[in-house]
């Protein structure tokens, strides 16, 4: 069941969320960054800013209890942004990014948006060619990836974000 997350899903979201991105545990799925970046994905403080900003709302997919997927929409002017589309890395490639993305394009349309875009990492190949099989074209717009306490670059190659977006 896909629902829309609240406060008191923050520490269970952050446990999905950087087992799925870092660490030993992302590398049982196929999205995981642990051979591009150390530390953690995020963090309960990023977390709750993040629910504290009215036009944010995070998409949770539950089953049995357990939140098993999750997704971050912002609104921002006529576009979503669509970021930390996440699926626990044992139940990846069992269609959960696939109807998360799709609820993702259904509150847009509710909030007559005219687009979904997202950055993704350049060297993700797999992942962006994910994407592009769901209607994402890259825009040509890169932007350079940043470098805090929590995305520890440990890749040799330069790493940069490009934007993929889906017209609705």
């Amino acid at each position: 069941m896909i629902t829309k997350a609240s406060l008191e899903d923050i520490s269970a979201l952050v446990t999905l969320i950087n087992s799925a991105y870092r660490g030993e545990s992302s590398k049982k799925g196929w999205t995981t960054e642990a051979h591009l970046l150390e530390g953690k994905r995020t963090d309960k403080e990023e977390m709750t800013e993040i629910f504290q900003d009215p036009k944010n709302t995070i998409l949770k997919y539950t089953e049995n209890n357990a939140i098993i997927g999750s997704v971050l929409l912002v609104e921002k002017e006529h576009q979503l942004y669509l970021g930390m589309l996440t699926v626990s890395p044992e139940l990846q490639n069992s269609g959960i990014g696939k109807k998360l993305l799709a609820e993702a394009e259904n509150h847009a349309k509710t909030l007559r948006l005219s687009s979904i875009i997202m950055t993704v990492i350049s060297v993700r190949e797999e992942l962006i060619a994910w994407y592009k099989r769901h209607g994402y074209v890259d825009t040509g717009e890169r932007e350079a990836f940043p470098e805090s306490g929590i995305h520890v670059t440990v890749s040799d190659e330069p790493l940069e974000f490009i934007y993929l977006e889906k017209k609705l």
